[in-house]
């Protein structure tokens, strides 16, 4: 938290840490589900998150994905509104909290915290605004190979420099795609048989990143 951290003066420094509050949540396990009113600031500390929405016949949008050491939970309460979203952890995560009014206190008073967040904000309207257009006007192979690359440049590759480094189920992959588990199968499928990509169990390993930028701005 140190860009957040950098914005304090000494007394909020020391009311903020007074007040931080750090939980361990397993694979899979809810961290605020859809509905519930917001309360905290929310920041990733280790590991990975997902922010999801559930829609019709049971399937899931992923909305966006979270990375260390980003916030989150608390664009509801800014718009006093119940979460219309919920979030998960992919895998063992730790997250730190901070109770929103004190960060709303905060914010009222130290002008560099205000703008923090209207950045932050900002960039996740842009995200939103930019994969909207794209779940919704490419195709599926367009669709698949975007949130290959998305996890790459949120997660990285591990050692070998081409394996995610995150093993991500059949399902989640498409939901962040919007599309059916059988059709992210069969796509990845295509993708292995035309030497973009190599998968091992949930290991996924990209050997052509040139073609699958390619399949992602034209798909």
């Amino acid at each position: 938290m140190s860009d957040f951290w950098a914005l304090l003066e000494n007394e909020e420094k020391r009311i903020i840490a007074e007040n931080f509050k750090i939980q361990n949540f397993k694979k899979n396990e809810i961290i605020y589900s859809e509905g519930e009113d917001p309360a905290q600031l929310m920041c990733l500390l280790k590991g990975k998150v997902k922010i999801y929405k559930d829609g019709v016949g049971g399937r899931s949008q992923i909305i966006r994905l979270i990375r260390p050491v980003q916030y989150f939970g608390y664009r509801a309460y800014f718009s006093r509104e119940p979460y219309v979203t919920a979030a998960a952890a992919i895998e063992n995560s730790i997250v730190g909290f901070l109770p929103m009014p004190l960060v709303e206190e905060h914010i009222r008073k130290n002008n560099g915290l205000a703008w923090f967040f209207i950045k932050e904000l900002s960039n996740d309207l842009g995200i939103s605004d930019a994969r909207t257009v794209n779940l919704t006007q490419k195709h599926i192979r367009g669709r698949l190979a975007e949130s290959l690359l998305v996890l790459k440049e949120n997660y990285g590759v591990e050692e070998d420099g081409l394996t995610l480094n995150i093993y991500m189920a059949r399902e989640d992959l498409a939901n962040l795609s919007n599309m059916t588990t059988s059709n992210a199968i069969r796509t990845l499928s295509s993708f292995t048989n035309e030497k973009i990509i190599t998968v091992d169990g949930r290991r996924i390993q990209i050997i052509d990143e040139e073609r699958l930028r390619k399949i992602s701005k034209f798909g």
